[in-house]
């Protein structure tokens, strides 16, 4: 399984980004995906997922501001992320059963 995960970058508070991972090497339609994010000095964290009937989840600190979505026919899974804080700076990692991709860097800053 492979997933790389692209999109991240610098945005002012109150921004926007929209982040993409592709999947490869597995059966995508029918898994949960997730995606995760690791702040500077802390544990990383559930963000949000979306399972094979597009049913999604979000974690307290982002519902409203962030969109999981997915395109099985391109193997690929979303974020979108409005109204972005500068606590939302992390690493942010899409996840597939046991495997993680490499991360993007979402940082949020003036």
């Amino acid at each position: 399984v492979q997933l790389q995960a692209y999109g991240g970058g610098l945005v002012q508070p109150g921004g926007s980004l929209r982040l993409s991972c592709a999947a490869s090497g597995i059966i995508f339609s029918d898994k949960a995906m997730y995606w995760y994010r690791q702040a500077p000095g802390k544990q990383r964290e559930w963000v949000a997922s979306i399972n094979s009937r597009s049913s999604t989840n979000y974690a307290g600190a982002v519902k409203g501001r962030f969109t999981i979505s997915r395109d099985n026919a391109k193997r690929m899974v979303y974020l979108q992320m409005n109204s972005l804080k500068p606590e939302d700076t992390a690493v942010y990692y899409c996840v597939i059963g046991l495997a993680w991709g490499q991360g993007t860097l979402v940082t949020v800053s003036s």
